[in-house]
């Protein structure tokens, strides 16, 4: 499905991570359409949408049939500007956490500037990996009963698609308008950027035989916060450049 310039939801993608179950895959699906959302990606899924999958999407076999299957997080996210990952609180990755509708406020108001826009849910059983929440802005938490917060999948997105579904509806309105900026930077150009840093601090001797694992998660975290449009990632690679060639001379004096 080819974006719609004048509707921020086209601009909108569910991601699910690894699904187990043909039948999760066909109950997001149907928790989409309802929503009248219809982008669906499909990374790695442990088995291929089946029979069951679209006995229950009930009717959304248009959003199901359409879903591509992809093989990894990175690919799925590639151009967005802006990666929500919905999970439970208790991780080691550090990210801003946002409740459901503040998510969903947030990936409209992008959506309506014109980026593209992805909200990730995990595994049924063990959720997203902290390498792929290292992929997100930001972290989504439905703010469950803790005494019993086993949350299926599907009702899961169908908490956040309808919550994107308010959010639709209030910006539908007249918006003001705003003065024209350089285009915020993409997932991919981010990270371009993260391995440019990687491999200029590594040439100036930055880590001084530390584990250069740290450091790199700050950097993350610091430029993710920062949403750097494509004129300040490119600025960035220009003094990373100028570094390592400094790195170079002084290698070769």
């Amino acid at each position: 499905m080819n974006p719609d310039p004048a509707n921020p939801g086209s601009r909108l993608r569910i991601v699910l991570v690894g699904t187990q179950h043909p039948g999760n895959i066909g109950s997001a699906a149907r928790a989409l359409k309802t929503m009248g959302l219809a982008r669906l990606v499909l990374v790695a899924p442990e088995k291929a949408p089946n029979a069951e999958s679209s006995a229950l999407a009930a009717g959304a076999d248009d959003v199901l049939d359409a879903a591509p299957v992809v093989p990894d997080l990175a690919t799925a996210v590639a151009d967005c500007r802006l990666v929500l990952g919905c999970t439970a609180r208790s991780r080691r990755v550090q990210l801003e956490q946002l409740l459901p509708r503040e998510a969903a406020a947030r990936a409209v108001h992008e959506a309506a500037d014109g980026g593209e826009v992805a909200l990730v849910f995990g595994r049924e059983r063990t959720g997203l990996e902290n390498g792929e929440l290292q992929l997100c802005h930001a972290a989504v938490h439905i703010p469950a009963n803790p005494d019993y917060s086993s949350l299926n999948l599907a009702a899961a997105v169908q908490v956040l698609a309808y919550e994107l579904r308010l959010a639709l509806l209030e910006a539908a309105g007249p918006r003001e308008a705003v003065e024209p900026r350089d285009p915020p930077a993409t997932h991919e150009n981010m990270e371009g950027l993260f391995a440019h840093f990687a491999d200029t601090l590594e040439q100036i001797d930055f880590h001084k035989g530390r584990a250069p694992e740290s450091a790199m998660r700050k950097l993350r975290r610091l430029l993710l916060r920062a949403r750097l449009d494509q004129r300040e990632v490119r600025l960035l690679h220009g003094i990373l450049a100028d570094a390592q060639r400094m790195a170079m001379l002084a290698g070769r004096r």
